[in-house]
């Protein structure tokens, strides 16, 4: 994916359409500063902008192939344009992220966008563990690296909710323990 000609075209088109997106995934990841290789680019969206999303994404040469309730997913017939994933805001907990993100400068400053913050990026990794576990490896480390450089600063209460909501809050406990007194 060329990423930085998928992100100028989409972030122009959701600036004029007004859809409310913040970045979430491996690139928000690395927005935040904790780097990690992803072939696609993941948002999350305001339910209900999915019509002008869908819109907006069709006149740029991207098909849906996949929908559910929660997700929809774009793939662009040219490789350079790659896939996206959007994660539909509507329930509470994901309109307060969508409200949550900050604009953030990419693209060597040339450029912002909305991305969610720190500990909502963990919370939907601990929802993606509790989905799939077979993505545990990949999720924790994710996590873990968020940690490790915001440790401190991250509201531990929020992390505490979301591996409650999951049942893991031991897990979270343990974490706070190894990471919330990182100076």
């Amino acid at each position: 994916m060329d990423f930085e000609r998928v992100l100028k075209a989409l972030l122009e088109a959701f600036d004029r359409q007004e859809v409310r997106y913040a970045a979430v995934g491996g690139f928000a990841l690395g927005v935040l500063g904790a780097p990690r290789a992803t072939l696609d680019l993941d948002f999350l969206v305001h339910r209900d902008d999915l019509a002008k999303l869908d819109a907006t994404l069709r006149e740029l040469g991207y098909r849906r192939f996949g929908q559910t309730v929660n997700v929809t997913k774009y793939v662009h017939p040219d490789r350079a344009w790659g896939s996206l994933d959007f994660i539909h805001a509507f329930r509470k907990i994901s309109l307060e992220m969508l409200a949550r993100a900050k604009r953030r400068p990419i693209l060597n400053g040339t450029q912002s966008l909305p991305v969610a913050d720190p500990e909502d990026l963990i919370g939907l990794k601990v929802q993606a563990i509790a989905n799939n576990p077979d993505r545990q490896h990949q999720e924790r480390a994710d996590i873990e690296r968020l940690m490790a450089l915001y440790g401190k600063q991250l509201d531990w209460s929020r992390v505490q909710g979301f591996y409650e909501l999951f049942n893991l809050g031991e897990e979270a406990t343990q974490l706070r323990r190894r990471f919330g007194n990182v100076e």
